[in-house]
């Protein structure tokens, strides 16, 4: 199984942001996407995901060989994909429990039903892998929560609906080092080879914890460089102008 990006442009109110990418993502690996600020990294996710403020102007994106761009959001996931957004949103009065449960019937084929003893022995069988407290799905989605507890609570999410591939936009940002190695922990219980992952990131340091298989970097839209997580390592000592100054000189 395997998540193709094949040549992929897309626009935010008619400017040009993703410029031609291309990237083949498969089961079983971890794909790290680096790159400066406004290189495209999460317009990228979102529109994969099917975001209606981006725009695919050209290319396509398949899943096991099947375009997704004529679905919709909802028809993406449960093909799927899972978005691990960068800032996820609250949703006061509703439990994690009760979303978790609509997430997962929604996931199910018309006219099966979830039955609840099944669906709590579930969750909590993954909250335990995660090393999540029990009393943690009885709290509002994401309301009053750290950084780290809106990324585990995303983990969570994943964990439940198993996704063929996910995308995982800059799930570092805001976290201390202590939730950072608990959030890595969790995605680390988690990968295996029934799961692709794109892990977008600014710094190496989440890399340290959530070793990829590959890392790309991103420059004006496009992947300008790939390698193994050496290249992550490198670009923490020089930073992103090197490269520049390479691009610069092709």
């Amino acid at each position: 199984m395997q998540l193709e990006i094949k040549d992929l442009h897309v626009a935010i109110a008619e400017k040009e942001i993703v410029k031609g990418l291309s990237l083949t993502i498969r089961h079983g690996e971890v794909h790290a996407l680096m790159g400066p600020n406004g290189t495209g990294k999460s317009t990228l996710s979102k529109a994969i995901a099917g975001h209606p403020d981006y725009t695919i102007t050209g290319g396509d994106v398949l899943l096991d060989g099947k375009s997704i761009l004529s679905m919709e959001p909802d028809e993406r996931s449960r093909a799927g994909l899972f978005l691990a957004f960068q800032y996820p949103s609250e949703i006061p009065g509703v439990s994690i429990a009760n979303f978790l449960r609509a997430a997962v019937q929604a996931h199910m084929g018309e006219g099966e039903e979830l039955e609840a003893t099944a669906y709590y022995k579930r969750l909590y069988q993954k909250m335990d892998l995660l090393k999540i407290d029990r009393k943690f799905t009885a709290r509002s989605v994401n309301e009053g929560f750290s950084g780290g507890e809106k990324k585990r609570c995303e983990i969570l999410q994943m964990a439940m609906l198993e996704p063929k591939f996910a995308l995982m936009d800059e799930t570092d940002s805001g976290l201390d080092i202590d939730a950072l190695k608990v959030v890595s922990e969790g995605v680390n219980q988690l990968r295996g080879p029934k799961l692709g992952v794109l892990l977008i990131t600014h710094y190496q340091r989440l890399l340290n914890y959530i070793v990829p298989d590959y890392v790309h970097v991103m420059w004006d839209g496009r992947i300008v460089k790939s390698g193994d997580k050496s290249l992550a390592h490198e670009l923490e000592a020089k930073g992103y102008d090197w490269l520049k100054h390479e691009l610069a000189a092709v």
